[in-house]
């Protein structure tokens, strides 16, 4: 019953992926276009709709506008090119070589973007048939057609909100994060190998490469709450997790230097453990509040409601209280051993800087302080930025008061 039921499930788990519902969505796009496009080009194969179509539909809503915009600048741009040059000479590899380096020029002036190569393959298609007017018209007309197509699909069925993909992967990251740290509340004990030290940085290391997924997966949910209608707040969300993904990744990095610095000391107590009994139990303790903490910061950051919020700032703030304090348990033993041993006293105070960085990184005070300043930051750019949008708004808000 496993096999079939599995495959099954793993089906239905994965049909609100952004990879599966950019497909599903992407070729009916595509098919619209080819039909509308037979429909009013005299094109018999009008084949460039649904491809502008494909290139257009894009996950999010606001991706589709502005792709679809510099994609229709790139094929007009290529077309007119291939319009004067028919006029003026005749296709040989020189005029040839012309087109393209006008087109690759000229595509950077319109903001073609990526699809500056589209600027010069329009010219060169309408450049090779015989009735250059004639097709070269028809390709915006399907150009046009393609991109309208894709644009109305999406305004009419907006694409969804990747916010919780963008959330899962953030507590992906942070459960990653918390069993390095629990690792090494278990290194601390007793003799430690280097080879097992090592591991462990280079399992820290590999946390660089987590984070680039997860921001890749945080930017395709900041596209989706842009311009989309069913979001109210979307620029909230984007800070909140925004800002707390900056976190983590500070704290990954200071979290591979605390691996670091362990496995230094690895290296030079090759004979003996890395710590004595009371200060390994302190550190143990450290590094299990330190995990929970970042367990508590990724659930804060990524639910969406406000009782759930409430109850994971509390064990946050519980968790971090309880890290400072085992933190000056461990401060004040190691001191008391390096008056007694010095022996790599400067590796325990970089140590202990390193812990304190992560706690500051997760206080909720700094996060909140945090948090209102990029609000502010962004909400003042967006004015600046659309402000005859802004205007009207006021012009609106004060008309509606005056009623």
């Amino acid at each position: 019953m496993r096999e079939v039921t599995d495959p099954l499930l793993d089906l239905v788990r994965r049909h609100r992926e952004p990879v599966v519902v950019q497909t599903v969505r992407s070729t009916v796009a595509a098919v619209i276009s080819y039909v509308v496009a037979l429909m009013l080009s005299s094109e018999p194969a009008p084949l460039t709709a649904p491809l502008t179509a494909l290139l257009v539909v894009q996950v999010t809503l606001y991706t589709t506008l502005t792709t679809g915009m510099r994609r229709v600048n790139a094929v007009v741009a290529g077309v007119v090119i291939a319009i004067g040059f028919s006029s003026l000479v005749g296709l040989t590899w020189w005029s040839l070589g012309l087109v393209i380096l006008a087109s690759l020029v000229i595509g950077r002036f319109v903001r073609a973007g990526e699809f500056v190569p589209e600027v010069a393959i329009s010219a060169m298609l309408v450049l090779g048939v015989t009735r250059v007017a004639a097709t070269a018209w028809d390709r915006v007309l399907e150009t046009l057609i393609g991109a309208v197509v894709g644009l109305l699909f999406n305004v009419l069925f907006v694409p969804p909100v990747w916010v919780q993909p963008a959330s899962a992967a953030i507590e992906d990251l942070a459960g990653r994060m918390r069993r390095l740290l629990l690792s090494l509340s278990d290194v601390v004990c007793g003799h430690t190998p280097v080879a097992e030290a090592a591991a462990l940085l280079h399992q820290a290391r590999r946390l660089d490469h987590d984070i680039v997924q997860v921001d890749e997966s945080l930017r395709q949910a900041e596209d989706s709450l842009r311009l989309n209608p069913r979001v109210k707040k979307g620029l909230l969300y984007r800070v909140v997790l925004r800002t707390g993904l900056d976190t983590l990744e500070i704290s990954a990095v200071v979290l591979r230097t605390v691996c670091r610095t362990l496995t230094d000391l690895a290296k030079a107590r090759t004979e003996e453990p890395l710590f004595p009994a009371d200060i390994a139990n302190a550190l143990r303790e450290l590094f299990t509040h330190m995990a929970r903490a970042i367990e508590s910061f990724a659930v804060l950051i990524t639910t969406q409601v406000s009782a759930n919020a409430e109850e994971a700032e509390e064990r946050l703030v519980r968790e971090l209280e309880a890290s400072r304090h085992s933190r000056g348990i461990v401060a004040h033993l190691l001191l008391d051993g390096v008056q007694e041993h010095p022996r790599q006293w400067q590796l325990h105070g970089a140590l202990l800087a390193e812990i304190d960085r992560i706690l500051d990184e997760l206080d909720v005070d700094k996060r909140s302080q945090r948090l209102a300043e990029e609000l502010h930051r962004q909400s003042r750019e967006q004015r600046e930025r659309y402000r005859l949008v802004d205007k009207l708004r006021g012009r609106l808000s004060v008309g509606r008061s005056a009623e």
